[in-house]
């Protein structure tokens, strides 16, 4: 799962301030964790111990609330409603469904449990099929690669299954790509407008850091593309162990024990 927190945090200075090159430092000091990889330990706590996805989504929210680059406007206003006994999903197809799937891709022995569990980390917030749909697609390419399928099986499953178009390569996404979609016909922060992009990034890559690098070139919304192409890139290419060790720097001690808790049970693709 150590793949989703370091997109993140090598996309969280550039969600709102976009740049269109892989040439950048990797690490920099004023870089953050954000939302998305706090609702992805809260998916990692969830699958170790049960319950439902919802009750781990609210207690890691009200536990760190102003994280870098805040939480969705809708997710806060579920949160209050949560906080109420008002627990419903919203009806969103926005792509925090995605970005916080991660470790359901490692945690199950089968593409159905993988697609049942994926389903359930969404609907409880994120119960548009988009939102669904895209949580889904980030799972199944996480199972797919640890299980040692090939890109092109991948990419192939993806199209099949849930209509993405993934022919565009990289260098022509950055081109027309930004928080308004493609050839700004779109939206950036949804399921739609960013799942397909993020999983391009991470087949179309070499290595881990080059899936990284490609997803944050693209634009938009940085974070959580870097967040999902992390998550699929983890289990394509394996995380080499200097930027393992960095990016959990990046972490409190309460957050690094959840990725190794979840990592001593369901493994990680980690490279020496």
């Amino acid at each position: 799962m150590i793949g989703s927190v370091i997109g993140d945090i090598v996309g969280s200075i550039y969600e709102f301030d976009n740049i269109k090159t892989k040439d950048f430092q990797l690490f920099q000091p004023n870089m953050c964790y954000t939302d998305d990889s706090i609702l992805t330990f809260a998916t990692a706590d969830w699958l170790l111990h049960g319950g439902e996805a919802a009750d781990y989504y609210l207690k890691y929210a009200n536990a760190d609330p102003y994280p870098m680059g805040s939480y969705g406007s809708m997710f806060v206003q579920w949160v209050h409603k949560a906080n109420r006994g008002i627990v419903c999903p919203y009806n969103s197809c926005g792509n925090g469904s995605a970005m916080r799937v991660g470790p359901v891709g490692w945690a199950f022995a089968s593409e159905g449990e993988t697609m049942d569990a994926a389903r359930r980390s969404a609907e409880c917030t994120h119960n548009h099929i988009e939102g669904i749909k895209g949580a889904q697609a980030v799972a199944m390419c996480i199972y797919l690669a640890r299980n040692g399928e090939t890109k092109d099986c991948i990419r192939k499953s993806v199209i099949d299954e849930f209509g993405y178009d993934l022919s565009m390569p990289v260098n022509e996404i950055r081109r027309r790509y930004s928080w308004q979609g493609l050839d700004g016909c779109g939206n950036g922060g949804t399921c739609q407008d960013s799942v397909p992009q993020a999983i391009i990034c991470a087949l179309d890559a070499v290595d881990f850091e080059g899936a990284i690098r490609n997803a944050v070139s693209i634009g938009g919304d940085s974070d959580t593309i870097g967040c999902i192409a992390g998550s699929i890139a983890e289990a394509l290419y394996g995380v080499p162990a200097a930027i393992y060790a960095e990016a959990m720097a990046y972490l409190p001690d309460g957050y690094a024990h959840v990725v190794c808790d979840f990592e001593a049970r369901y493994g990680n693709n980690l490279i020496k």
